[in-house]
């Protein structure tokens, strides 16, 4: 459906989606699936430029739900990191190498244990169904 550019980081040559990108990609979207489209962003700069907010005034069918600045309990990440630090507490790594390897066994255990995958998203509100809201 929609084709990133690809960026090599010349000299001059923008590094990241620009408005034009990002509305390009939402009006293909809407084509294609025919249908209003709430999209949930970030503060990212490009997100909240006077000419996005133009942009998606200028289309009806786009709803646009903005995240806090600093909204770690909303993402499952938040969750994740905080899972990780606490299991790393009262431990004296004996250099970066034995850190690294804490971190390693400690995020495969994570996986293994789908019951606390789960529980970050739910702490977040979310839901791993898509049939329920």
């Amino acid at each position: 459906m929609w084709r990133t550019r690809l960026h090599r980081r010349r000299k001059g040559e923008r590094g990241s989606f620009s408005e034009d990108d990002y509305i390009a990609f939402l009006d293909q979207a809407h084509q294609r699936l025919q249908a209003p489209i709430v999209l949930i962003w970030d503060n990212l700069n490009t997100h909240v430029s006077h000419r996005m907010h133009a942009l998606i005034d200028a289309r009806p069918w786009l709803t646009v739900v903005r995240l806090p600045s600093y909204a770690p309990d909303l993402t499952p990440a938040g969750g994740a990191w905080r899972w990780m630090k606490r299991g790393l507490t009262n431990i004296a790594a004996h250099g970066v190498g034995h850190l690294a390897d804490l971190v390693r066994h400690r995020l495969r255990a994570c996986q293994q244990q789908t019951d606390i995958l789960a529980r970050f998203f739910a702490d977040t509100g979310m839901t791993l169904d898509p049939e329920l809201p």
